[in-house]
């Protein structure tokens, strides 16, 4: 297990823009460095944004229509040529496989994590 991480302020968690998304496109990331796709979520926003994800314990087909919980405002990053704009989050089981994070009922897609 973890050891706790310095203490935060709400403001600083008020400054994160996490929301629920929909993945609607899983794509194969041959390219990434680690096992990963390219995932495109509907996360409300006027478009689809995509995550450079490594979340391949999970097959592309099992992903398409789940909902997750993202960070939208990190900024790009580049990840072997491809534009990642947002963060899935997740955490690994016993096994070392990530985890994706999701709500447990249904939730509007771009609902905001408070």
């Amino acid at each position: 297990m973890s050891p706790l991480k310095p203490q935060a302020t709400y403001d600083d968690f008020a400054r994160l823009d996490i929301r629920i998304g929909k993945v609607v496109e899983v794509q194969p990331f041959p390219r990434a460095r680690n096992p990963s796709y390219k995932v495109g979520v509907d996360v409300g926003a006027e478009r689809i944004m995509w995550s450079s994800a490594q979340i391949t314990n999970y097959t592309p087909a099992a992903l398409v229509g789940s909902l997750v919980v993202c960070v939208c405002n990190f900024g790009p990053k580049n990840i072997a040529g491809f534009t990642s704009e947002l963060l899935i989050l997740g955490a690994k089981d016993a096994a070392g496989q990530v985890i994706v994070l999701g709500p447990r009922s249904e939730v509007a897609i771009g609902e905001p994590i408070f």
